[in-house]
């Protein structure tokens, strides 16, 4: 019997998340507060992440609604 692992989720930080949508930290915040943009995953006290997937989710819903 063969058992397959989920592919694992990529975490990314911040200044990824920036980087990947052209957002800046206070509209990213300001968005996920508004309900229109991915919640952060909080790992620690100090340190929140997004799950990748969402993210790229949310850009192709965006690039999808201008069409």
């Amino acid at each position: 019997m063969s058992s397959t692992t989920p592919p694992r989720e990529t975490l990314i930080r911040l200044p990824a998340v920036e980087a990947t949508t052209g957002l800046k930290k206070s509209a990213i915040y300001a968005a996920m507060k508004g309900g229109t943009f991915p919640k952060c995953v909080r790992l620690g006290r100090r340190c929140v992440v997004w799950r990748d997937s969402d993210i790229q989710q949310w850009i192709a819903q965006r690039c999808a609604q201008q069409v």
